[in-house]
């Protein structure tokens, strides 16, 4: 996949999280390149997720460069603006 943006992107994620997979279908399916990260699997990556969701343990919380977002609920129209990417392909 060649991704569309210049920073780097991580999907910080679980394996039961119904709004996870839909993020990540969403960007595959446009060809964003990313990492994933699962949050039951990195005591780190949730500590993270938790400190930038002020508490709260959101998922997908998603990183681009240095910038944090919860994509909880799913809102394609938000990831799109997020990712500066076309809606629909």
């Amino acid at each position: 996949m060649t991704g569309k943006t210049m920073e780097p992107i991580t999907v910080y994620s679980t394996n039961w999280c119904p709004d996870c997979v839909r993020a990540k279908s969403f960007m595959k399916s446009r060809g964003v390149d990313f990492r994933e990260v699962n949050i039951e699997n990195d005591a780190d990556a949730e500590d993270l997720v938790i400190r930038v969701n002020h508490g709260k343990r959101r998922v997908p919380t998603i990183q681009i460069g240095e910038r944090f977002f919860a994509c909880s609920p799913y809102n394609p129209v938000k990831l799109a603006a997020e990712l500066n990417i076309a809606l629909n392909s």
